[in-house]
């Protein structure tokens, strides 16, 4: 790969990407644009501001967006339609936010005339994966630097030494092991590395950021009501919220009552298992709400075929396939299905726990009159069920014939049963 001649770094102005901005600096004389993104991980972001312009980085080179509204909106809840949950329990609130990243570094690398992007994600995990497919399907012939790949620095004291010796300041509390790695957004938080690589030991409380211990949370459960709208939640206790703003008070409903942690060791895109504590209050909790709208507002047939479909879908957003024609087909089957997918679900929370205690919705397709023990006022002859029963039985009893020929029994005769002769 010729040397770029501008790279826009998404950056977070933490010690591993400030020594990525001065590395790419050193070994490739370029310029740097930086990109810092809000993507609800909780944390103050004019530093990274002031970081890179004391790195040298002009101030028309700095960019710092808040996508909160934007990454859910237009990522969080067209995944949150499928019900899509990776290897029965990781709602993928990290693979989710990688796609949203890359595509803003590709559309400032075009308003900067940059010719490479670069990330700081690791030769090891997924998300290097993630970066590049999404920038290779939205920009081809765009350069990407991955510096984990390329350089020497192995371990955390050559990265300390590094610094020091090129001017990059080191924070106190960033030159002894970080007891683990963490990665938020709005969706959630995940905690991977150290003291969490042994999988059969419990991973201590401090690990866990966004929620109480669910021994901890209020001794009374609190009742909570979603509305959704075409399959996406649009308010909360009746009142009509932004995308962001449903999923941040939901959050906090989840962070009160314990709700959304999960212990997992998934099977990671590169081949390896790793073993995550991942936080997903609000998720969680929308999870539960929009299942419990389609079970009175989806078909069976098509509720049947979307949760076939779904573990597919997720595997494609974990493994960085959002920007892809499967995916784009999958979603396009999706959204039809939610076209009805509208109404109230009420929940119950408590400790650590959401259950669906009531749904309602002028979509339903719920009968009351076909289901009930009491008078149905002829609205289901059950004498229908005999013959339903015997079509769908015929082919069972074609091959139970068959069955008792060849191991030498006697046949039943039955009149409306072909013999086999």
């Amino acid at each position: 790969m010729s040397k770029p001649k501008k790279v826009v770094l998404a950056y977070s102005g933490g010690l591993d990407t400030s020594i990525i901005l001065k590395w790419l600096q050193k070994e490739y004389g370029c310029e740097v644009v930086t990109f810092t993104a809000d993507l609800g991980q909780g944390e103050e972001l004019e530093p990274a501001r002031a970081k890179a312009k004391l790195m040298g980085i002009p101030d028309e080179h700095i960019f710092i967006e808040d996508l909160r509204e934007e990454f859910v909106r237009d990522f969080v809840f067209p995944m949150f339609r499928a019900n899509a949950v990776y290897e029965g329990v990781y709602l993928l609130g990290t693979s989710i936010a990688r796609p949203l990243i890359s595509k803003r570094l590709v559309e400032i690398a075009r308003e900067t005339g940059a010719d490479a992007i670069a990330h700081g994600a690791t030769g090891k995990g997924n998300d290097q994966v993630r970066f590049e497919l999404a920038a290779y399907a939205l920009e081809p012939e765009i350069k990407v630097i991955a510096p984990w790949r390329e350089w020497d620095l192995s371990s955390r004291t050559k990265l300390i030494e590094w610094a020091e010796a090129h001017q990059v300041p080191v924070p106190k509390d960033k030159r002894g092991e970080a007891p683990f790695s963490v990665d938020a957004n709005l969706l959630h938080t995940s905690s991977e590395g150290k003291v969490l690589e042994d999988p059969a030991e419990e991973a201590p409380e401090y690990v866990y950021q966004r929620t109480v211990s669910p021994e901890d949370a209020p001794d009374t459960p609190e009742i909570i009501e979603v509305s959704f709208r075409n399959g996406d939640a649009c308010a909360i206790n009746g009142k009509e919220l932004s995308p962001a703003t449903i999923l941040t008070d939901l959050n906090e409903y989840g962070r009160k009552h314990g709700i959304g942690r999960i212990d997992l060791v998934e099977g990671r895109y590169v081949g390896m298992k790793s073993r995550g504590i991942y936080e997903t209050p609000g998720g969680s909790i929308l999870l539960v709400a929009h299942r419990g709208i389609e079970s009175i507002t989806l078909d069976r047939g098509a509720a049947h075929l979307k949760d076939q479909l779904m573990p597919q879908y997720a595997e494609l957003i974990y493994n960085g396939y959002w920007f892809s024609p499967e995916r784009d087909m999958l979603q396009a089957a999706i959204d039809v299905s939610q076209k009805h997918v509208n109404g109230t679900v009420k929940l119950k929370l408590y400790k650590g726990s959401v259950s669906v205690i009531g749904r309602w919705s002028e979509d339903s397709l719920y009968s009351e009159q076909h289901v009930t023990f009491e008078d149905d006022r002829g609205a289901y002859d059950q004498k229908d069920a005999a013959g339903f029963i015997r079509i769908n039985a015929l082919r069972l009893r074609l091959m139970a014939a068959r069955d008792q020929r060849l191991s030498g029994l006697p046949e039943t005769p039955d009149g409306d049963l072909p013999r086999f002769d």
